[in-house]
C-alpha cells in the first residue's frame, strides 16, 4: 500500500570521509523535538502503532465486504503506515546523531522491529484486493469520492495480479524476510567490523589503518605513491576476502533469482524494474548509450591526466581533485548561496526554501559518532523533512547541500499536495530533483566567479560529479544486470569469476586496450566494496536522474515556455503517477536517447570551458 516506506527510508547518503568537529550551536542541529518532545512520547505512540496492528488483522478477511468497511481498512492502513514513518524517523535520526549511543542504537532496534510487524501485518492487502477484482474495487471507487487518493495504489496491486501469490504464501513470503538477508548481513559485518586493516607508512612518515574512512580520505592525496600504495594495501586486503565476498553476494544473487520466479517474473531485473512499472527498455537504453559514449569519458580521462600532470593515467589517479582551492563556504554563505542559485524556479519556492532553512531541519556539522555522509528523510508526513550533513566548509559542502535540499523541496511539496498515501515517491523521481540543483547552483556560480580559478573549481567539481554520479554508476548498472542474468539462467559464480567479470567492464569503461587509463588487475576486486549492490537494480537511478534532471535544468535556464510548471508538477505529484509516466509527461522520455545525449553534451561542454581557460594559460 505503501511500498517506498518500509524498504528506503531515507534518500541515500553521499559518502564523505568523517571529519574533525567545528564549533557549532543549537541552530545548528536539526530539532528532534518537532517529532516527539521525549523518548517517553515515542514509546506512547508506538504503543498506539501496536493497538493497530491488532485492529487491522480484524480487516483481513473482510476487506472486500462492503464500501464502508473497505474504506476504514483502507484509511487505517495509511495512518498506521503514517505513525510509523514518524517513528521510524525519530529513532533513525536519534541513532545517527549518536552512533555510540545505546539508546539510540536501543530505539533504531525496535523501530526495526516494529517495521517488521507492519509489514507482516499488512501483507493480506494485496491478496485480498486481487481477490475482490477490478471491476468491485472500482465500483467501491466510484461509489464513495473519498476513496479516489487510493486509485493508483489500487490500480498498482490490481496490475500485480499475476505476481501475487495467496494470502497464505504473502505471509510465508513476509516471514521469510526476516531470514533473507544473510548476504547482506555478513557483508555488512566483515567490511565494517570485523575486517583486519592493513597499515601502511606515508611519504610522510606517518602510520595510516586503510580503513574505509581512510581510503576514502588518503586515495585523493597529492602524493602519486601514497596514493598506489594506499590502494595496493586497501585492494589487496579485499582481494584476500574474495572467496568469502563471493559467497555471500551469489547468495544474494540466488535470492534475488528466486523471489523473480516465486513470483513468476522472467528474470530479477524485469521483477526490479515492475516494482515501480519502468520499462526494462530504460535500463537497456542507459547502458547501451553510455557505452556508445564512452569517447566522452576518455575525453574526461584525457583531461584528467593533463590537469594533474599524469603521462600515464592508472586507477588510482581518479581521486585527486582537479583543482584546489582555499575558498571557505561557512553554512551562512553556503545556504546564501543555494537560495539564489534556485531563483529559476519561481518566488513560491524561493520562500519556501527561505523560510525552510532556518527552521532547523538540517544537523550542519560533523563531530564525534555522528553518522558520516549527508542525507534527507522525508517520510514525517505531518512534519517537516530532515537532512543531515557534514558541513566542512569547502565547495563540496555547499553542492551537498544544495543536493540534499532539492530532495527536501521535493518532500515538501510532495507533502504539501499529496495525501499520505501517495506523497512518497521512488528513486527514479527523486534524484532528479537533487540533479536539478545542482546544475542550477553551477550556472549560478559560474555567473558570480570572479577568477578563473573560482571557475575552475565549480566546473571541475561538476566534472567530477558526472563522472562519478552518471558514468560509474553506469558501470555498475552494467555489471548488475550481467552478474543477475548469469544467475538466473541457473549459472555458480565464485568470487574469482565475480571479479573477472567486474573487471572485463571496469577496463571498458577506462578505456585500459587504449591506454587512456590503465587499470591493475588487484582492483577488480572494487565489486566487493561496493554496498549498493546488495540492494539490486537500484544505483542505475542516479544515472538516469543526472539525465534527466540536467535536461529539466537546461530547459529552465533557457526559459523554455513551460519547462518550470512541468518540473515543479514532478515534484508535487509525489508518488501519485508511475515515474517513468511522470517523467514522460513533462517530456523526458528516459527509454530514449535523447537524455542521455543531453547528459554528454552537458560534459563536453563543460571540458571546453576548462579547456578553453587552459588555452589561456599556455
Amino acid at each position: 500500500m505503501h511500498k517506498y516506506l518500509i524498504s528506503s527510508l531515507f534518500s541515500v547518503a553521499i559518502a564523505l570521509p568523517s571529519l574533525p568537529a567545528f564549533a557549532e550551536t543549537e541552530a545548528d542541529k536539526w530539532n528532534l523535538q518537532d517529532l516527539y518532545a521525549t523518548s517517553a512520547d515515542w514509546d506512547k505512540d508506538a504503543a498506539k502503532l501496536e493497538a493497530q496492528l491488532k485492529e487491522i488483522s480484524g480487516c483481513s478477511g473482510h476487506l472486500g465486504e462492503s464500501v464502508k468497511r473497505f474504506k476504514a481498512c483502507l484509511d487505517l492502513n495509511a495512518d498506521l503506515l503514517k505513525r510509523y514513518a514518524r517513528l521510524a524517523s525519530y529513532a533513525s535520526q536519534f541513532h545517527d546523531q549518536d552512533t555510540g549511543g545505546t539508546p539510540g542504537l536501543d530505539l533504531n532496534q525496535r523501530a526495526e522491529i516494529l517495521g517488521s510487524k507492519v509489514e507482516e501485518a499488512s501483507s493480506f492487502m494485496r491478496p485480498e484486493v486481487l481477490t475482490m477484482g477490478a471491476a468491485k474495487v472500482k465500483s467501491y471507487l466510484a461509489q464513495d469520492k473519498s476513496l479516489s487518493i487510493y486509485a493508483h495504489p489500487m490500480d498498482d496491486i490490481l496490475r500485480g495480479a499475476s505476481h501475487t501469490l495467496d494470502k497464505k504464501g504473502e505471509q510465508l513470503v513476509a516471514t521469510f524476510g526476516m531470514a533473507t538477508n544473510t548476504g547482506q548481513t555478513v557483508y555488512s559485518t566483515l567490511s565494517s567490523s570485523d575486517m583486519p586493516w592493513p597499515k601502511v607508512k606515508l611519504s610522510d612518515g606517518k602510520e595510516v589503518v586503510i580503513d574505509q574512512a581512510a581510503y576514502t580520505k588518503y586515495r585523493s592525496s597529492n602524493n602519486r605513491e601514497d596514493r598506489k600504495l594506499v590502494f595496493d594495501a586497501f585492494w589487496g586486503k579485499w582481494k584476500e576476502f574474495e572467496r568469502t565476498y563471493g559467497v555471500t553476494f551469489y547468495e544474494m544473487l540466488k535470492k534475488d533469482s528466486v523471489y523473480a520466479k516465486v513470483r513468476n517474473y522472467p528474470d530479477s531485473l524485469t521483477q526490479a524494474l515492475d516494482a515501480n512499472k519502468l520499462p526494462v527498455g530504460v535500463y537497456n537504453m542507459l547502458v547501451t548509450q553510455t557505452r556508445a559514449n564512452l569517447p566522452t569519458l576518455h575525453r574526461y580521462f584525457k583531461l584528467r591526466a593533463s590537469m594533474l600532470g599524469v603521462k600515464e593515467m592508472r586507477y588510482y589517479d581518479i581521486y585527486p581533485p582537479l583543482v584546489h582551492s582555499d575558498l571557505k563556504y561557512p553554512i551562512a554563505e553556503s545556504t546564501q548561496l543555494m537560495l539564489a542559485s534556485v531563483k529559476p524556479l519561481g518566488d513560491d519556492y524561493v520562500q519556501a526554501m527561505t523560510k525552510a532553512v532556518t527552521q532547523r531541519w538540517m544537523d550542519v556539522y560533523p563531530r564525534p559518532k555522528k553518522r558520516s555522509g549527508a542525507y534527507m528523510n522525508g517520510i514525517a508526513y505531518d512534519v517537516h523533512p530532515y537532512l543531515l550533513l557534514n558541513h566542512n566548509d569547502d565547495y563540496e559542502s555547499v553542492s551537498t547541500e544544495a543536493h540534499e535540499w532539492g530532495h527536501a523541496m521535493h518532500s515538501y511539496l510532495a507533502n504539501k499536495n499529496q495525501p499520505f498515501i501517495t506523497a512518497d515517491y521512488p528513486i527514479f523521481t527523486a534524484e532528479i530533483a537533487s540533479t536539478t540543483n545542482e546544475v542550477f547552483l553551477l550556472d549560478h556560480m559560474l555567473k558570480i566567479a570572479k577568477t578563473d580559478d573560482e571557475r575552475l573549481l565549480y566546473l571541475g567539481s561538476a566534472l567530477e560529479n558526472l563522472r562519478g554520479t552518471f558514468f560509474r554508476q553506469a558501470m555498475f548498472a552494467d555489471f548488475e544486470r550481467e552478474v543477475h542474468s548469469r544467475v538466473d539462467k541457473g549459472e555458480s559464480l565464485t568470487g574469482d569469476a565475480i571479479t573477472k567479470i567486474y573487471g572485463d567492464i571496469l577496463k571498458s569503461y577506462h578505456g585500459d586496450k587504449e591506454g587512456v587509463v590503465k587499470i591493475d588487475d588487484l582492483y577488480a576486486i572494487e565489486w566487493a566494496y561496493i554496498p549498493h549492490f546488495y540492494n539490486r537494480f537500484y544505483v542505475f537511478q542516479y544515472a538516469t536522474s543526472i539525465a534527466a534532471g540536467s535536461m529539466f535544468a537546461d530547459e529552465i535556464l533557457k526559459g523554455v515556455p513551460g519547462a518550470k510548471d512541468k518540473y515543479l508538477n514532478i515534484l508535487k505529484s509525489g508518488g501519485s503517477v508511475y515515474p517513468y509516466e511522470l517523467v514522460k509527461a513533462a517530456g523526458v522520455d528516459m527509454a530514449t536517447p535523447a537524455p542521455y545525449q543531453a547528459i554528454f553534451a552537458r560534459m563536453n561542454k563543460i571540458m571546453d570551458q576548462i579547456e578553453a581557460i587552459q588555452a589561456k594559460r599556455k
